[in-house]
């Protein structure tokens, strides 16, 4: 593949990246059979995940939304200190929570397929992002972008507390910025504690 293609093709699944990684969400609230301990594992795990997502979403702010990468400073300070891609981290660690939640009466066989079929879609997904996203910030942050991904890791944070780095937490912005999600968390949630009880 061409790298305008590569490009074109990273472009299309950032701007539709929501409605992609839906997807398998709404397969989980649909296939999925939870239990109530399978609730109790999983949603406290899927909490956290939007905890961490809304300390990176403070930092980073609404440009998150936006259709296309756009980053008015390279932000390293708060979560962004730990990792380079705090939001997706969160996300990811929110998904697996609701993955267990969602199917604890599920048979072993087809509970195994939804968990690992929903995080590899978004596994797959997040790859192209991220790589769509650190392009962008390569070529607009130049050697402090570089420095950045020398110093702290892209996936799996790093345990020891960051120096202090770019950019402050700003928690008005989480109103405009989270509201979706926040809506998506809680209708997730409805519908697994709608199953979970019937």
């Amino acid at each position: 593949m061409s790298e305008r293609r590569a490009a074109a093709l990273q472009a299309l699944v950032f701007k539709n990246r929501g409605l992609l990684l839906a997807m398998p969400a709404a397969a989980l609230a649909i296939l999925g059979r939870p239990t109530m301990s399978s609730v109790a594992l999983g949603l406290p795990l899927a909490a956290l995940g939007e905890l961490v997502r809304c300390w990176a979403v403070g930092y980073s702010g609404v440009t998150t939304r936006d259709d296309v990468v756009t980053a008015p400073q390279l932000v390293t300070a708060g979560p962004y200190g730990y990792v380079r891609n705090p939001l997706y981290f969160g996300n990811f660690v929110t998904a697996t929570g609701f993955a267990i939640a969602f199917t604890g009466r599920n048979p072993a066989g087809a509970r195994l397929g939804l968990v690992a079929s929903s995080l590899a879609f978004m596994l797959a997904v997040y790859w192209i992002v991220v790589a769509h996203e650190e392009s962008f910030l390569r070529r607009e942050f130049g050697a402090s972008f570089a420095a950045y991904c020398a110093r702290v890791p892209r996936i799996i944070p790093r345990l020891r507390p960051p120096a202090r780095g770019a950019g402050s937490w700003r928690p008005r912005v989480l109103l405009e910025a989270e509201s979706k999600t926040l809506a998506l968390f809680a209708a997730m949630t409805a519908v697994l504690l709608l199953k979970a009880f019937a």
